[in-house]
């Protein structure tokens, strides 16, 4: 089962150790709900300097709050709307430096000040994304983004469409 290891040493050991946690946390495991919850469960322990990690889902229109960490968030966000409906439209990670300049964007936290998005896709359909805010400008940069890609990529393999 999980252990709350203290995550030291580098930062891609650190890394590699929250992946294999992940895995075994959603082997064989086949609720979508209790995945995406430890899923958001374990970043949410492992990354710093954040205020808000979860997942929205896509119902075929929009997407919707599933499972979080953090204060209460929107519950629906319209495809195309903020950095959550921009990037699974277009199906692509989007890491914001300063949300406040991203046009549209969505505040539900006014402590947010940077954002990192990664979509959801498995057999060519859109499950949803997982969304991380942070009160910092700049927290997320291209090596949190490869970490987060293959984190949703293991999480992906699991869940059913």
């Amino acid at each position: 089962m999980f252990r709350t290891d203290n995550y030291t040493g580098p930062r891609e050991s650190q890394q590699k150790a929250v992946l294999t946690q992940l895995r075994s946390l959603i082997n064989d495991e086949p609720s979508n709900v209790a995945n995406l919850a430890n899923a958001s469960a374990l970043l949410n322990f492992y990354l710093q300097d954040i205020n808000w990690v979860g997942f929205y889902l896509f119902d075929g229109h929009e997407l919707v709050l599933g499972p979080f960490q953090g204060l209460p968030a929107c519950i629906r966000i319209p495809l195309g709307r903020g950095v959550c409906g921009t990037s699974a439209q277009r199906r692509k990670t989007l890491r914001i430096e300063d949300v406040h300049s991203f046009p549209g964007h969505i505040a539900c936290d006014a402590a947010s000040n940077s954002e990192i998005v990664i979509p959801m896709i498995k057999e060519d359909a859109l499950l949803g994304v997982l969304d991380i805010d942070s009160p910092l400008k700049g927290r997320f940069d291209e090596e949190d983004q490869r970490f987060l890609e293959q984190f949703v990529d293991i999480l992906t393999q699991q869940l059913t469409v």
